[in-house]
């Protein structure tokens, strides 16, 4: 008997055999880019399974060393865990390791709120999955893999988890960031396009600027965060320039809200946002003229 006959239990309606199994038996995807929090959620969902236990199976496939690899489920096997439950329904299929890290990163991409970098590691194992598979594709038949021809991984990627290329570059490039960088980035401390800048240092630069960070009290700026990249790139960047750079002085930027409903009752129904806009820009524009007229 194989260690799958041991299990029993229904089929999904694709055809999915769903098997219970001990937990003992799970381990967890090795290069897993998501965090189980033990937040308000994982309490919530811990008390929903003492109840009624884990609705939608986990999704496994066989470890090379023996048990089960989860790919899909992690948050769910903690609440069970939590729960003081043995075992849990899953699902086993048989992925190689692009196709895992693809249904991995897929399964958990729907969640509702996900890290920026949850999301820096989970695009850059996907990218890579697939761009693995590209290879094999080509390799083994040429006709089909025509058709992509031209389109590049991180294209694909961008449509379907609705973000542009740029930006999965930049959330990609989160992954070259020291751990408390990264930290103040999910904390949302260190605004993502100045941590980007920062992920073109060093180890050694970027924990001088933490230090710096904690002895000043004050994040880098965008701008600031580019100039210490490029006194970096010159060879010049240092402790002292760091600091240097930290303590300079930001430059305030306005932001004012007008709200719609507001302006609409000013403006003739049919105006667009851009004729309003216009016009208000066309009135700022007469009024500061009027100011800097000479009083007669």
């Amino acid at each position: 008997m194989n260690n799958n006959e041991k299990y029993y239990g229904n089929k999904q309606n694709n055809g999915d055999q769903i098997q219970h199994m001990s937990l003992s038996e799970l381990k967890p995807f090795e290069a897993q880019p998501f965090k189980v929090r033990m937040d308000e959620s994982m309490d919530e969902l811990v008390e929903s399974v003492k109840e009624g236990g884990v609705l939608t199976p986990l999704v496994v496939r066989p470890h090379k060393d023996g048990g089960y690899e989860i790919l899909s489920g992690h948050r769910r096997a903690k609440a069970s865990e939590l729960a003081g439950r043995k075992t849990v329904p899953v699902i086993v299929r048989d992925l190689d390791d692009d196709m895992a890290a693809i249904l991995l990163v897929d399964s958990n991409l729907q969640r509702e709120y996900i890290l920026p970098s949850e999301k820096a590691f989970a695009y850059q194992l996907k990218l890579e999955a697939m761009k693995h598979q590209g290879k094999k594709l080509e390799a083994t038949c040429a006709q089909i893999a025509h058709k992509y021809e031209g389109v590049k991984s991180r294209d694909i990627l961008a449509a379907q988890v609705g973000e542009s290329k740029d930006q999965i570059r930049r959330y990609i490039r989160l992954t070259e960031l020291i751990d408390p960088l990264l930290d103040m980035v999910d904390e949302k401390k260190l605004p993502l396009n100045a941590a980007v800048e920062l992920s073109y240092l060093g180890t050694k630069a970027q924990a001088d600027v933490v230090e710096s960070i904690e002895k000043h009290e004050t994040v880098p700026s965008i701008e600031q965060s580019a100039k210490i990249r490029r006194f970096c790139k010159d060879g010049k960047v240092n402790p002292d320039v760091i600091d240097s750079i930290m303590q300079e002085e930001k430059p305030e930027k306005l932001k004012v809200v007008l709200k719609e409903d507001r302006l609409r009752e000013y403006f003739p129904k049919s105006y667009s946002q851009k004729q309003i806009e216009d016009t208000i820009m066309k009135l700022i524009k007469q009024w500061a003229r009027r100011r800097s007229e000479p009083e007669r």
